[in-house]
């Protein structure tokens, strides 16, 4: 084709990749995309020069991270081939400013990377997520990510200070500043981060850093219902307030999944409870395990818990994340009719973990898994077949389930993507769900910024 020719005569020859799986296929399965080339540049006028030569030839471009994303948004199917453009070669340090707690990196740094470059001077980056081996930077904040620390330090969006990102038409523009009060003008930083790629390409940014807690302590404790363990997080947040790192919620069914298909786990409890929580702290001064036995003691009392655990050891703490962290490897390994990431008011969430069966029975019989960040209100609430059968027996199904949870998160003022963003597979659910306002100044924003409509064309919005 005539535009790889023009992008060999302006790019180097070691830019581009051959076009194999790795890059074409998402993690579930669902989709396989298709690519005109694979370019994977080494400098922010290289990425330039692409999207130059891209927006001038009309060729659509699907941004590359490290490809872990569950909406679909790193794979286009249809339509023109796209130029995919990896940042995977981008994973550069610019900056390390120790005394006031910055790091500036390129889009393709990994995210666990980034974690040892912060401790190794005293901080922490508190991002953290499953798939933190892999998952790159530049793709974190494309999508806003959230992971288990959102209720101490916020999602993606909230740990950046400033970015660096190309346009559709090849201009870059520079917002890298580490300053923390800089109100000059419009924030291009918040409208990039969280546009899934589809208004520019993140190719660096500065991230904020956090002080390293004195001392961490996790425990597992036992609760009879989701209203249990929304009683639980306000009593602790009571007693510990911002000590509390994490609140994750872990149902029963995934216990029970670990067991049926692994990965293999010591389990915590003799006998499995409904629903226990996962609480993880990080104090500045006194003890962790002290404060996680007098939380118990006093929920014990109250008649919140009635069984629990808290770690004497990080080895031991490690054991109780490495049990949340498998729980997803569980659902993929039973294979799930429908999965859905949705928030709803934190106040809400024993109404909705109550009515949901109820609403999903008019469908069929399912089991039900549902875990997640309790402290922001944000559910993975997954649906599966009962034993003897599989995901495919359920196809004609799944998106009569999909619709019964979305419109009950939708009643209750929730969202129906709450961290994983929208990508391909929920432009129908935005259109459906989101505010005609908001989706109409969204359409003008990309039109302004990218009117020929080549970067991801078809996630975040039709067309």
């Amino acid at each position: 084709m005539d535009i790889l020719n023009t992008l060999r005569a302006a790019l180097p020859d070691d830019v581009f990749r051959e076009a194999d799986a790795r890059y074409l296929e998402e993690p579930r399965g669902r989709w396989t995309g298709q690519a005109v080339a694979v370019l994977a540049p080494s400098s922010t006028p290289d990425v330039a020069t692409i999207l130059r030569i891209a927006n001038e030839r009309g060729v659509p471009v699907v941004p590359y991270s490290g490809g872990t994303g569950l909406v679909g948004g790193q794979v286009k199917q249809g339509g023109t081939p796209p130029i995919l453009l990896s940042l995977e070669r981008m994973r550069a340090v610019r900056a390390m400013d120790a005394q006031a707690g910055t790091l500036t990196v390129e889009a393709g740094a990994i995210l666990s990377d980034v974690h040892g470059w912060a401790e190794a001077e005293g901080w922490i980056f508190p991002l953290t997520l499953a798939s933190q081996g892999s998952a790159r930077i530049g793709g974190l904040l494309a999508t806003n990510a959230g992971g288990v620390n959102v209720i101490r330090y916020g999602n993606a969006r909230d740990l950046v200070l400033g970015v660096e990102a190309v346009l559709a038409d090849g201009t870059i523009v520079n917002t890298l500043s580490p300053l923390r009060k800089n109100n000059t003008g419009y924030d291009l930083r918040h409208l990039l981060i969280g546009s899934e790629g589809t208004l520019g390409v993140i190719t660096a940014a500065s991230l904020r850093l956090f002080p390293k807690p004195a001392a961490t302590g996790a425990a597992l404790m036992a609760v009879g219902s989701s209203a249990a363990a929304l009683e639980l997080l306000r009593l602790a947040q009571r007693r510990i307030g911002e000590g509390i790192s994490a609140f994750e919620l872990i149902g029963r069914m995934g216990f029970d999944f670990l067991a049926e298909v692994g990965p293999d786990i010591r389990q915590p409890f003799e006998t499995i409870p409904d629903y226990c929580c996962l609480i993880d702290l990080g104090l500045s001064h006194g003890s962790p395990e002290a404060a996680l036995e007098a939380l118990f003691a006093e929920a014990f009392e109250a008649g919140l818990v009635s069984d629990g655990v808290v770690a004497q050891s990080e080895g031991q703490r490690q054991e109780f994340w490495h049990i949340r962290e498998s729980i997803p490897e569980a659902n993929r390994r039973v294979g799930s009719v429908s999965s859905h990431d949705i928030s709803v008011p934190v106040a809400r969430i024993p109404d909705f973990i109550n009515a949901a069966p109820e609403a999903l029975g008019n469908i069929d019989q399912f089991r039900i898994n549902c875990f997640g960040h309790l402290g922001d209100g944000n559910l993975h609430y997954n649906v599966f077949p009962m034993p003897g059968k599989t995901r495919a027996d359920h196809e004609h199904q799944r998106e009569a389930v999909k619709r019964a949870v979305h419109d009950l998160v939708a009643e209750m003022g929730g969202s129906v993507s709450a961290e994983h963003g929208i990508g391909r597979l929920k432009v129908d659910d935005l259109e459906r769900y989101g505010d005609p306002g908001k989706l109409a100044a969204m359409r003008a924003i990309k039109a302004a910024l990218d009117p020929n409509n080549i970067l991801n064309p078809g996630a975040v919005l039709r067309g």
